[in-house]
């Protein structure tokens, strides 16, 4: 590929941002400007197009699909251990006694086990994320995947990432020399995360059996990133004529009814088929001891759970070290070709307990802080820690409370060039991007109703950027050019 992006004349430039801004706020790609941005306008009535790369980022064609090819067995992995009573309890040991927040959502797990469960199915709308990595010195050409993380709740910006492959596409049919013959149809792969995830939820509540229920969402009051959501209400009611209610759990326990027989969990009167959290997965989520009577209230009921408390606390950091080491990954999986599949895609990871193995990754971090990233039991950017911030953090930080964190190898994403487009403003330089896939996962109870690959997500963000959050404003949209 020659130089990329192509360099354009400042007239062509603004005529392709004019052009990607109008079809963002057309079309639905937008977010809500933040709070002190809204105070010439009412009732929250403000948006912009949300921030996304005005190119697509050039990705290994191979790579990708060995990615997607990955989903299928991670959505079923990640059930079957959330099944596991013992991975919980022995996770749990160490980290109830360091993360409240933790502790809390498996007193909830006890408290439903021990009291019998409801509801036994179970919804999973999961995403595995990636960076390429490549050793120091080594060609851009041999990156190769390697798992950042797996999400269970909250899985976002599918919708919007949707959208973003769509503009794309558009600005590539509709704009001269836009890529001057260094991008092609088919070089874009389609993008249906939003169909594969309302899919997803209309399935599980055929699985309900009952025609006159909701699906309800869990929202945050004032969500800034609601069109990402809205979009999954409007596919569900177009293609599926399904209603969606739209709670948070404050509204949860002041306008729900759990049924003392049935367990049916009924929201201003309405019967709730499906329960979809979009938020309850930080402790910000639970301010009060309302919200966290809503969860268990919820946990209880027949409703199907979208994830269920096991699901969310699967999704815990830790569980990504303890699979990574010898003989565990295959306790979920059916055959050694899968294992050595997904084991492939790991990155070194290490435990930061008291034991031998732990007490060496402790030393490691402090000798070579830069190799390092320092993980806590968190979803969304921001969170972790990295370079000399991991001395700081650990040597200020118990033996006992280091069990709150992991430790990874840093993966090294051999930089590209791209223009980003934020809030109106074209931000040029080089850039990395993490590659999420989206899956979607039903079960009965005892069978698979559905194991789905659900679309995917680029998130881009400037090379000098460690988060990689778009809601916490590190990064943004983009889509993958297959090269």
């Amino acid at each position: 590929m020659s130089i990329y992006p192509p360099l354009s004349s400042s007239t062509q430039l603004n005529h392709i941002r004019a052009e990607a801004i109008d079809w963002a706020l057309a079309h639905g790609l937008i977010v809500r400007p933040t709070t002190e941005k809204q105070q010439y306008f009412e009732h929250n009535a403000a948006v912009t197009h949300a921030p996304l790369a005005l190119y697509p980022t050039p990705f290994p064609r191979a790579e990708f699909f060995k990615a997607k090819d990955l989903q299928i067995p991670w959505n079923t992995l990640i059930h079957r251990m959330s099944k596991d009573n013992l991975l919980l309890k022995e996770l749990m040991e160490t980290l109830s006694q360091v993360d409240d927040f933790m502790k809390r959502l498996y007193d909830i797990y006890l408290q439903v086990k021990t009291e019998g469960i409801a509801q036994s199915a179970s919804l999973g709308i999961h995403r595995c994320d990636y960076l390429l990595h490549a050793d120091l010195g080594a060609d851009a050409h041999t990156a190769r995947i390697q798992q950042v993380e797996f999400n269970t709740i909250a899985s976002s910006f599918g919708s919007l990432s949707t959208r973003t492959t769509e503009l794309h596409k558009y600005l590539l049919s509709s704009i001269d020399n836009y890529g001057e013959g260094q991008i092609t149809a088919d070089q874009l792969p389609d993008n249906n995360t939003v169909d594969s995830i309302a899919q997803g939820l209309a399935s599980a509540w055929k699985l309900y059996g009952k025609s006159n229920a909701r699906v309800m969402m869990i929202v945050q009051p004032g969500e800034r990133n609601a069109f990402d959501q809205r979009w999954i209400e409007y596919a569900l009611m177009e293609k599926y004529g399904i209603h969606l209610l739209r709670r948070s759990l404050e509204q949860v326990i002041n306008n729900g009814k759990l049924d003392p027989v049935t367990k049916a969990l009924t929201i201003d009167g309405y019967e709730i088929a499906v329960t979809y959290f979009r938020a309850g997965y930080g402790p910000e989520d639970y301010p009060t001891e309302k919200e966290w009577e809503a969860r268990l209230t919820i946990e209880r009921s027949l409703s199907i759970k979208c994830p269920t408390v096991a699901y969310q606390l699967v999704g815990a950091k830790k569980v990504q070290q303890v699979l990574s080491v010898p003989g565990r990954l295959e306790r979920y999986v059916d055959d050694d070709a899968t294992a050595d599949q997904l084991r492939e895609s790991f990155a070194g990871l290490y435990p930061l307990d008291d034991s031998l193995e732990g007490n060496q990754a402790y030393e490691m971090a402090l000798q070579d802080p830069q190799r390092y990233v320092l993980k806590p039991q968190r979803e969304g950017g921001g969170n972790n820690v990295y370079g000399d911030d991991i001395v700081s953090v650990l040597q200020k930080t118990s033996v006992q409370d280091r069990n709150a964190y992991i430790l990874m190898d840093l993966i090294r994403t051999p930089p590209l060039d791209n223009l980003m487009l934020r809030e109106g403003v074209i931000l040029n330089g080089q850039v990395v991007s993490e590659l999420g896939i989206y899956g979607v996962y039903l079960n009965d109870g005892t069978n698979e109703v559905v194991n789905n690959i659900g679309g995917h997500l680029l998130r881009t963000k400037g090379v000098e950027t460690k988060e990689g959050g778009v809601a916490a404003g590190f990064a943004v949209i983009d889509s993958p050019l297959l090269v």
